[in-house]
């Protein structure tokens, strides 16, 4: 039996083709559609280190994709406003979002906080850098060095206020951390916008002391605002060489902050795939990592599997620091 062929069948034809390619990936390769931005959700207000960062890297990732990444701030609830929207948007690379560890990793463990989403709620696409925290105080405290401080609240517990930016977040960690340490109880102030206002309220010395990650306050002891006690690290700090560790006073406590980027689950693997090669050369492209040391940051990328690996192992370790936080809300 012959067929005729006939152009209404070459259509046909043509069409089923071309809907089989775009659903083999097609539709990957159409992705950013033309003049369509790509929102990226910062989960704390301007001026925070993770904004910083972004803003940083959004220029370069607008060269990558071809097509406006526009920079768009959530704070609250120490990121889990912003978390939320990220979590709730479609999965079709027009909405990404800064996480920040272990903020975005503790929210989801603990029923008390209404999270409306799971670690599998997000897709982690890379990680850019790890911020170590510290504990400082005005240059006129009466604490000169961490042991001071340290024995001061032993003897008399919560009887020195310091800053967090947020119940559960990694400031409150570390602090728990140097609670079942030491056996030092500080009282936390929760600053749930992110670190501006952290900074802001330590600045006008309504809290005693500031803890918090190196990079927010750099320039503060630059300028003779901040004295740095203790860096958490295994390390000096190379923006704060004169600041000793916690190690060197003879305290073992590390504890820091991992900055990435993660989509909502869901995401085609096609997608995901442009989206995190886009990133990659943004976070180790040279202006970004130059820029990234003015701010203090000091570049440490991870693929999104690394990330995911990484935000694994942190999960595990904050389920078990997760009942002492608890007791220490305020």
């Amino acid at each position: 039996m012959k067929v005729k062929i006939t152009a209404t069948v070459v259509a046909v034809a043509t069409a089923l083709a071309a809907c089989g390619a775009q659903q083999s990936g097609g539709a990957a390769g159409a992705w950013p559609r033309k003049g369509k931005p790509v929102t990226l959700i910062v989960a704390f207000a301007p001026g925070a280190a993770v904004d910083a960062a972004a803003r940083v890297v959004a220029p370069v990732l607008e060269r990558e994709l071809g097509t406006n990444v526009e920079v768009q701030n959530r704070p609250g609830a120490g990121g889990q406003i912003g978390y939320t929207a990220l979590t709730k948007a479609k999965p079709d690379g027009y909405t990404i979002g800064a996480t920040g560890s272990p903020s975005v990793v503790v929210s989801p463990l603990d029923p008390s906080r209404g999270a409306t989403y799971t670690r599998q709620s997000f897709l982690p696409l890379g990680m850019q850098v790890l911020d170590p925290m510290l504990i400082g105080v005005a240059p006129d405290s009466p604490y000169k060095d961490l042991k001071s401080l340290i024995e001061a609240v032993k003897a008399k517990p919560k009887s020195v206020s310091v800053t967090t930016t947020g119940v559960q977040t990694g400031e409150h960690f570390a602090l728990a951390d140097i609670q079942q340490k030491t056996g030092a109880e500080f009282a936390p102030v929760h600053f749930s916008e992110g670190a501006a206002s952290a900074t802001a309220a330590f600045l006008g010395k309504h809290v005693q002391g500031y803890v918090g990650n190196v990079s927010d306050v750099k320039d503060l002891v630059a300028q003779g605002k901040v004295k740095v006690l203790g860096v958490m690290a295994a390390e000096r700090s190379p923006f704060l060489p004169d600041a000793p560790t916690f190690a060197e006073q003879g305290y073992q406590i590390e504890a820091a902050t991992a900055r990435g980027y993660s989509a909502p689950a869901g995401l085609p693997d096609e997608v995901r795939t442009k989206i995190e090669g886009a990133l990659k050369k943004a976070i180790e492209d040279p202006a970004v990592v130059a820029k990234m040391k003015d701010l203090g940051l000091n570049t440490v990328y991870k693929s999104g599997q690394e990330y995911t690996t990484y935000w694994t192992e942190q999960e595990a370790t904050v389920k078990q620091a997760l009942p002492l936080v608890r007791n220490t809300k305020s």
